[in-house]
């Protein structure tokens, strides 16, 4: 899969905003991540990235809808390239080191969750547009 470079440029030209080689960076560093990363971790996949320009871009790409934040605990957030341009997934959380894997529900399975949210979301009148599913625990590093 190429990263979404045109779709970026698009959304970023848009809000006349440019796409300059950090952003460009960045996407290409959450892309190859493949899963929320926080800063710590960004940090860590480019020395040539200051800090600043991390968040102050991350905020640019968020905005335009390129780039997905969840917020964790204490404070420290997870980003990744927005389901629109990477397809949709879930989440699993470890409860005890922060870290975020994405996942995609079976086919088999996709059918039964979508009609259970359904249920959930018809009981209190709610009509709902989408999902987000985050399963929380213990990764395999902290078990």
């Amino acid at each position: 899969m190429t990263a979404p470079h045109a779709e970026v440029w698009e959304r970023l030209s848009r809000a006349q905003q440019r796409y300059t080689a950090g952003r460009r960076a960045l996407v290409e560093l959450l892309h190859k991540a493949g899963r929320p990363v926080g800063i710590v971790e960004l940090l860590d996949a480019s020395s040539r990235l200051p800090q600043s320009s991390i968040y102050r871009n991350l905020v640019v790409l968020e905005q335009v809808g390129a780039v997905t934040r969840y917020p964790g605990a204490g404070g420290s957030a997870h980003y990744e390239l927005s389901e629109e341009l990477v397809g949709h997934h879930d989440h699993l959380v470890c409860s005890n080191c922060g870290r975020m894997e994405d996942y995609d529900v079976p086919p088999e399975l996709e059918g039964d969750l979508h009609a259970a949210m359904d249920a959930i979301a018809a009981r209190k009148g709610f009509k709902p547009t989408g999902h987000r599913l985050q399963l929380t625990g213990r990764c395999a590093r902290c078990t």
